[in-house]
C-alpha cells in the first residue's frame, strides 16, 4: 500500500502512534482520509518482545486502524539522532506520499527516541518544501504539523471526542501484547508499559475529554498557528 496520503503520522516505535492518537487516526479513516504511519525503527532495544513479534504487532494494528499504508525506516532504536542521513530519510517518505498534514511526538517526552523523533520530522517537514535539497524527489508542502503525546502530556492547543472510537483505540493497543502484558513471555520484565500503562492512558484521554464535556478525547500541541477562514459552533473534525 502506498501512494499519496493525507496524514502521514511518525512515531520512533510501532506503539508510539497508537497510544497518542489511534483514535483521531480512526475518525480520520472513517471519514474517508488516507492515513499512513511510519515508524523510524524496529524497536530492537525493548525490553520485551523481539523485532520480529514486534512486526506482527504492527500489522495487526494497522489492520484495526484501517492504515492506507504502514512503513518502517529501520532506524536503529536508541541511535535516534538530528543527522543528515535521519533527516534524508524522513523527507523521502514525506515526498513520497505527499501528505497535507504530518504528526510527531510531542517535543517533551520521557524516551529520548521520542524527543528525537519530534525533531527529526521537523526539521524534515521544512526540508521536503525545499526545491534544491534532494532535487531528485519534487518538493512537497506540508500544510500542517502536529504534535501528539505519548507519555508526558502538555497543554493541548486543540483536543479531538474520539469516544466513538474509543474501544477501537484499545483494541489497537491491545494487539501489541508483547509490550503491555506479562503472562504470555517467561522472561518478561517489568517495564512502565507493563505495569497498568493502558489504563493510564485510558485515564489521560478521558480527563483531557472532560475539559470539553466528551467521554473521551486526545490532545495535540502545535508551534505555528493553524488557520481558520471562520469560527463555528460545531466540531470541525
Amino acid at each position: 500500500m502506498s501512494g499519496q496520503l493525507d496524514i502521514l503520522v511518525f512515531g520512533a516505535h510501532a506503539d508510539d502512534a497508537e497510544i497518542g492518537m489511534a483514535g483521531t487516526i480512526l475518525k480520520h479513516v472513517e471519514a474517508g482520509y488516507r492515513v499512513g504511519i511510519c515508524d523510524l525503527t524496529f524497536a530492537e532495544m525493548s525490553s520485551n518482545g523481539t523485532v520480529e513479534r514486534r512486526q506482527e504487532e504492527a500489522r495487526a494494528a494497522a489492520d484495526v486502524l484501517g492504515l492506507t499504508m504502514r512503513s518502517n525506516l529501520g532506524l536503529t532504536d536508541r541511535g535516534l539522532f538530528i543527522t543528515s542521513e535521519h533527516i534524508e530519510a524522513i523527507t523521502t517518505e514525506i515526498r513520497l506520499h505527499a501528505p497535507k498534514i504530518v504528526f510527531a511526538p510531542f517535543w517533551e517526552d520521557r524516551h529520548p527516541d521520542h524527543v528525537a523523533c519530534s525533531k527529526l520530522v521537523e526539521e524534515a517537514v521544512f526540508n521536503a518544501k525545499l526545491r534544491r535539497y534532494m532535487p531528485e524527489l519534487p518538493p512537497v508542502q506540508v500544510d500542517q504539523l502536529y504534535f501528539y503525546y505519548i507519555n508526558d502530556m502538555g497543554k493541548a492547543d486543540l483536543i479531538v471526542d474520539v469516544t466513538e472510537q474509543y474501544s477501537r483505540k484499545e483494541e489497537s493497543l491491545l494487539c501489541y501484547r508483547s509490550q503491555f502484558e506479562t503472562s504470555l513471555q517467561e522472561d518478561a520484565v517489568s517495564t512502565p508499559l507493563n505495569q497498568g500503562y493502558i489504563e493510564r492512558v485510558r485515564s489521560r484521554d478521558r480527563l483531557t475529554g472532560q475539559r470539553r464535556l466528551v467521554t473521551f478525547a486526545e490532545g495535540f500541541a502545535v508551534k505555528s498557528p493553524y488557520l481558520l477562514h471562520t469560527f463555528s459552533t460545531g466540531s470541525t473534525i
